[in-house]
């Protein structure tokens, strides 16, 4: 049996830069961080021939063509099995939908897993462009590289996407105590909203390749305040990165009118009113995790809880997608 597990992510600046409609033109840049919340895969093989597949939904099929999962089904087409007889399970500490990245997450996992399976090690660069490519150019979905690298790379890293499609991956290099006092003011609290970002990814991609100058412009300034909040917590300025999490979260909201709603309006002003420095939805938007940056924590956390969210509690990791029995 082989059990890989790989991490959940959070943007910390510069979000959405990492669509090729975006950055095949005018290049992207992002930071996020991996946390300690995983989707985990097991590979084995079964007793009787067959794919045996079990995620929310139980799959049995003969031939990799009726597999219904799409990510399963191209992953294992991938790898080219020529008698079928595997089980795949798969599970993860926070839903799907979330906004945490967990699509590019689950690639990640498989294909570690299934490459383990082979006897074939992967390291983090040629996992992450596989899963881009399963993802990106085999099922055509509107989606950036963010969540692949991350989830296959871990810790909390500087992501810089080049026009020629190549991604320079490198640690931000901060002080020891930045990184814990970032760790320690940077909350998720769960809207109970669980979306497709598909709609909103599809608008700004569509608008991107129409060379939509709202969307340009928005997403220009997005990149500059990932750029300032790398410098910032660079020279250990932690609550400067907090404010520019306010500015970014209103810049984002202007790219879609599906980004947010009045419901978690009322929430982020609660926050702003309650100690948070800064935050923003995780992810493309519409719901999932509203992420804040607050010194003053007991304060939010009391009000969060009261107006019925649930706190979700992490700290950043910094092992990525990893085989943990294999």
């Amino acid at each position: 049996m082989i059990i890989t597990r790989s991490p959940l992510r959070i943007s910390l600046g510069g979000g959405g830069t990492d669509l090729p409609s975006y950055y095949q033109s005018y290049g992207g840049f992002l930071i996020a961080a991996a946390i300690d919340k995983y989707v985990y895969v097991t590979v084995m093989r079964p007793f009787t021939p067959g794919i045996f597949l079990k995620y929310s939904s139980l799959e049995k099929a003969q031939a990799v063509d009726e597999i219904q999962h799409p990510i399963m089904r191209e992953t294992i087409r991938m790898l080219d099995f020529k008698t079928p007889q595997i089980e795949i399970t798969t599970l993860a500490d926070i839903p799907s939908g979330t906004g945490l990245g967990s699509s590019g997450s689950f690639t990640t996992a498989l294909l570690k897993a299934l490459f383990a399976h082979r006897h074939r090690l992967l390291l983090p660069d040629e996992l992450a462009r596989l899963a881009c490519k399963i993802e990106m150019d085999i099922l055509k979905e509107p989606i950036g590289k963010q969540d692949q690298y991350i989830a296959a790379y871990g810790g909390v890293t500087c992501l810089e996407f080049n026009q020629d499609d190549s991604v320079k991956v490198y640690p931000l290099a901060i002080k020891m105590d930045t990184l814990f006092e970032l760790e320690d003011n940077l909350m998720l609290f769960f809207t109970g909203y669980s979306r497709n970002a598909s709609s909103i990814l599809s608008d700004q991609n569509r608008r991107s390749k129409e060379l939509d100058q709202v969307m340009l412009s928005n997403l220009h300034y997005v990149k500059e305040l990932g750029l300032r909040s790398k410098d910032a917590l660079l020279a250990g300025h932690v609550s400067e990165f907090g404010a520019l999490l306010h500015e970014h979260w209103i810049h984002k909201r202007k790219r879609s009118s599906g980004m947010s709603n009045p419901q978690i309006d009322e929430w982020y002003e609660l926050g702003i009113k309650n100690g948070a420095l800064g935050g923003k939805l995780v992810g493309a938007g519409g719901g999932g995790f509203l992420m804040f940056y607050a010194e003053d924590r007991n304060r939010l956390r009391h009000a969060m809880i009261k107006a019925g969210l649930d706190e979700v509690r992490f700290h950043f990791d910094f092992e990525g997608t990893k085989t943990l029995i294999g």
